[in-house]
Order: C-alpha cells, then structure tokens, then sequence
C-alpha cells in the first residue's frame, strides 16, 4: 500500500486524532499558481530547511489569503469572483481572495505578473529597483495588493488563471492549508528570477523530469505538487494545459494505521511514499 509514513510525534498526533482525542488545526485558505513556459517546463521554488512548513520541498509559487485580498477595490478583468467561484465551490468572497492571492503570490515569489494597464494587456517587464521596492512591500504586507495594482493603474487579469486542483492539508499537520491550483502562462516579454525569501532555491523542469527526481530521492515534493507534475507530464504545448476542462474534485490525503503504522494515504492509484 502507498501512503507517507508517520514516525513518533506525528504517529501519535494521527491516532489522537483518528480516536477524537485531538481536534486537527483549521486549514486557512490558499492558493498555489503552476508557472508554465514552452517545453513544458514549470517553475520550482525549493523551500528554505528552516522552513515551519514543507521545509527543503520543491513546490509552485503560492502561499495563504490576505483578508485584504477580498477587497473590492481590486481592478479586475476576466471571469468574475462569482464565476470563479462556482468553478471551486467557494463563495464569492472566497473567491475573490483565492484570485488575488494566486496573482499577489506568483508576483511575490517569481517576479511573474498576471495583469496590465487594460483588460487585454499584460505588463511585459517587472525587473527594476521600484518594482523590486513594491515586491518587498507586498511580502511585508506594508502594501495591500489594490493598493499596488492602483498605484501603477494595473488591472488584474483573471482571464490568464485557469483552475486545476482542490487540495487540503491532512487532518495530521500543524499547519493546513485549504489550497485551490492554478496553472498561468508565462507572459511574453517577462521572466522568473531567484527572489529569496522563503526558497533557497529556483528552477525550471519538465514535469516528468521533476517526478524522476523525486522517485529517485534527488528532490523532495509534497504528494499534491507530485501529483500535479504527473497529469501535466504529457502535454506537448503551454496552449493544451490551458485548453483542458477540469473538473475540481476535493483532495484531502488521510490518515491510517496500516500493520501496526500510521501513514498518510490517497488513494490506491497513487503512492506517493514507500509501500
């Protein structure tokens, strides 16, 4: 059987749960954004090992809502907050969130921008001391993210946003996330940089070639950025990943004592950890 092993505390933390004597921490909602480029190749970011959560993984670029990510002031374009979320089953302020913490975030952790100066437009170069300046403000959250959108007269463009994945954290973890996937183009004109902050590490890879790493210990991935590598490995263009209709089924790995061990199961078509 496939599944993640769970040693000492978090074997204990899983069984205390299972029998009701603990009550797992809520998932905060979230959203990871797969970067895609011609190839197909997708960006990594390798988390720092001092890292509270998913320490040393390579993962997409993401992180939680900002409660001032539902604000209505955002520019928008493209599929409404209500369209998007009828897509993931969330409300519309949810949703709206969700949008803009996948933008603000890929801006944040990659450099990469899905907005420009019109609805059908798109910013061509974010490299510079002032966009640098405005980057940092965002991760100090000194600066909200309408905000930074007004200031430069930019409109978000959800339309270059499609939806791919629902997961939620296990029930056994400390910190849980509540995390709707994205995939998104790698605008023309623009490119990823090694911005710091929480990775150590950046890198492009084609999603088979990421998911032979893993399988052979030379990365470590998180079972829904393994997963995800997988159903994107066989597409030959960025234009194929963007046409596909997704159905988004809810994922939440869970727990259960197999001989006598507590591990972190799926489902039986995908092992994510040693049987």
């Amino acid at each position: 059987m496939g599944g993640f092993p769970l040693p000492g505390e978090f074997g204990e933390r899983a069984r205390d749960i299972l029998a009701g004597r603990l009550a797992p921490v809520p998932a905060r909602d979230a959203a990871t954004v797969v970067i895609l480029r011609e190839g197909v190749e997708v960006y990594l970011l390798r988390r720092k090992a001092s890292m509270a959560f998913a320490a040393g993984a390579y993962v997409f670029p993401g992180g939680s809502v900002d409660p001032r990510d539902t604000d209505h002031a955002v520019a928008w374009a493209g599929p409404s907050p209500a369209e998007w979320g009828a897509v993931f089953r969330a409300d519309e302020k949810i949703a709206r969130g969700l949008v803009c913490a996948a933008v603000r975030e890929t801006f944040e952790e990659s450099g990469v921008l899905l907005a420009g100066p019109s609805p059908e437009s798109v910013v061509a170069d974010t490299t510079g001391d002032d966009w640098e300046a405005d980057r940092l403000a965002l991760i100090d959250r000194s600066l909200s993210f309408a905000d930074f959108l007004d200031g430069r007269g930019l409109v978000l463009r959800s339309d270059l946003l499609r939806p791919w994945a629902h997961w939620i954290t296990p029930e056994v973890e400390h910190r849980r996330f509540d995390t709707r996937f994205f995939v998104a183009a790698l605008p023309p004109g623009q490119r990823t940089r090694d911005v710091g902050g929480e990775a150590d590490q950046v890198t492009w890879a084609r999603p088979a070639d990421a998911v032979d790493q893993a399988k052979n210990g030379q990365i470590f991935l998180m079972p829904p950025t393994y997963r995800t590598l997988g159903e994107l490995r066989d597409y030959r263009t960025v234009a194929e990943v963007l046409a596909v209709e997704r159905e988004i089924v809810t994922l939440m790995p869970g727990v259960a004592e197999v001989d006598g061990e507590m591990r972190i199961v799926l489902d039986d078509d995908y092992g994510f950890g040693p049987s």
